[in-house]
């Protein structure tokens, strides 16, 4: 995703305190497990998720477990806080010097290089909360690995329905 792309998500994030979440139909694709989850991520993720499963469905995406994931392929980020100011930093340097995002990004949560664990292993993190939460193994894979883009995505049912999620995530 370009850095005008994060720029817009962050400026829309900034107003979405003002915009309700209309949470209805993520109640429709979601277990009460998986809901009670979703429903603890930040509004403005809440309205990031719904834009894409949006996405997906006027794409004439069906797949349950694909939906599944729409929705809740950012919860990872609700183990810990990652403000709107660390989310630009974080896009700058994954910009500018990736060899030190992805260093950062590795380690601990903890100190100044929180932000950079949080963008890096919330895949990781949102996966297993999904697994715990009753989430079928599909959906899990799905959110383990919606940052990891390949050329070979196409080659199986799980890398057509991951590229598919990866491409209205990065535009959404």
């Amino acid at each position: 995703m370009s850095a005008s792309s994060r720029l817009y998500q962050g400026l829309r994030a900034l107003g979405a305190w003002m915009r309700p979440v209309d949470d209805t139909l993520a109640a429709q694709y979601l277990s009460p497990a998986l809901f009670a989850l979703y429903r603890q991520l930040r509004r403005s993720e809440r309205q990031h998720s719904m834009r894409v499963l949006l996405a997906l469905i006027n794409k004439g995406q069906t797949h349950p477990d694909l939906l599944t994931a729409a929705l809740l392929h950012d919860v990872g980020k609700i183990r810990t806080h990652f403000w709107l100011p660390e989310k630009v930093l974080v896009v700058l340097v994954k910009a500018f010097k990736p060899q030190w995002y992805w260093r950062w990004g590795s380690g601990s949560a903890r100190g100044w290089r929180r932000p950079f664990a949080v963008s890096v292993q919330h895949p990781a993190w949102g996966a297993e909360m999904v697994a715990e939460a009753g989430g079928t193994p599909l959906a899990v894979e799905l959110i383990r690995c919606h940052q990891d883009h390949s050329d070979d995505l196409l080659q199986t049912e799980t890398g057509r329905l991951l590229a598919a999620l990866q491409a209205v995530d990065d535009l959404s």
